[in-house]
């Protein structure tokens, strides 16, 4: 006999609740590009990077949150579809790194993001010269990690938007040479895939309009530049220090080289990023006239199928009238047939059989000019075609 023991509800309710927490799982990327897993709680990034838990919800996979790129203090929190990252001034936070859409995103992290940093390894004060004088035209480090993940963001909608093109411009071409239920129903899921994908190109590049259209929030994402300001660079002796200290200021990080426009007054300057959000917000543009042109495309066919529809619908009406009008023409006939056939006894039917024929011939030819005259009316009204 067996059995069966009752599963405990509070371990039943605690495995569910297990199953529906997010990840915890963190990549942390360095200025060298090394890679470290971190498996930790929301409070210790929020420690780590010095962010409020409102700014760490917005990462959070089981919230809907829009596509966001908020510049804090010391971080950049970045919410762009499948990339959710957390950008200092030293290193990058991105999380769930075993995502198939996120390991493309860490992989070029690794490659971009030392090759700027390796020029910083000088070793002699001439050779560091050089070096310093080549460094002042690349970008900080929170730049190069937030362009890896916007370049991610718009190759990615760029190439779901080529696999759409792909395969919903040959469905409607053939929905258009046959109208049937099963290119019917292909051509509504290429329509509801477009929509939705539409909507994620355009929270994306109304993101970046919003981002390009406020100086202040741009200034907000220039961590180095802050970072340097807070620094003892920063004050009345400053330049006096960098002066006199070739060799120390050559050994700070390019945060701290951000410093020198900050004490030439350019602390307002977004330039630089204004240039990268612009190039990114083009590309992220053009692919929405794409999927606006589909649009348009799809929207066509549409108005043609309902062209056709409509032409069909007109030859059915016209085949109705013709059977109409053949039907009240006959029913004539009928008529006459109903009074002869009838089993009334009268006089004048005996000695009278060349009669058959005349009523015969008389009936039907008076059916044909019924049938011709409401076919003529139809026409003269232009109820049926030529």
């Amino acid at each position: 006999m067996t059995h069966v023991v009752p599963a405990d509800p509070h371990v039943v309710v605690a495995t569910v609740k297990k199953k529906a927490q997010p990840s915890r799982s963190w990549v942390l990327l360095n200025g060298n590009g090394e890679t470290t897993v971190l498996d930790v709680d929301k409070y210790a990034i929020m420690h780590r990077v010095n962010i409020h838990a409102r700014d760490l919800r917005i990462l959070d996979p089981l919230l809907s949150y829009p596509s966001t790129i908020l510049g804090r203090d010391g971080a950049i929190v970045l919410n762009l579809e499948h990339i959710k990252a957390i950008i200092t001034s030293e290193e990058v936070l991105l999380r769930d790194p075993s995502d198939e859409y996120v390991v493309p995103v860490v992989q070029e992290l690794q490659r971009r993001l030392p090759l700027a940093n390796a020029i910083n390894q000088g070793h002699d004060t001439s050779a560091q010269i050089d070096v310093d004088a080549g460094v002042e035209d690349a970008s900080p480090f929170e730049f190069r990690a937030l362009e890896v993940a916007l370049e991610s963001i718009c190759s990615f909608l760029a190439a779901r938007t080529l696999e759409l093109e792909t395969t919903a411009y040959p469905a409607l071409d053939e929905l258009t040479s046959l109208i049937s239920s099963r290119n019917l129903d292909r051509v509504r899921k290429m329509k509801s895939a477009m929509t939705r994908l539409t909507a994620r190109v355009q929270k994306v590049r109304d993101e970046l309009e919003q981002l390009l259209d406020d100086d202040d929030d741009m200034a907000d994402l220039y961590l180095s530049r802050k970072l340097a300001s807070a620094s003892p660079v920063s004050g009345s002796g400053a330049v006096n220090w960098y002066a006199v200290s070739p060799t120390i200021g050559s050994k700070i990080s390019r945060a701290s080289r951000a410093s020198i426009a900050t004490l030439r007054g350019d602390e307002n300057d977004v330039e630089e990023l204004e240039m990268l959000l612009e190039a990114y917000f083009m590309q992220v543009d053009g692919t929405l006239n794409k999927l606006a042109t589909l649009r348009e495309y799809i929207d066509d066919t549409e108005d043609y199928i309902n062209i056709q529809l409509d032409n069909h619908r007109n030859q059915l009406i016209q085949l109705e009238l013709f059977l109409s009008a053949g039907t009240v023409s006959l029913a004539l006939y009928s008529l006459v047939t109903a009074i002869f056939g009838m089993n009334i006894p009268y006089t004048w039917n005996e000695g009278h059989d060349y009669m058959f024929k005349w009523v015969v011939g008389v009936s039907g030819l008076l059916s044909a000019i019924v049938f011709i005259l409401i076919m003529s009316y139809a026409r003269f009204k232009g109820l049926v075609g030529s």
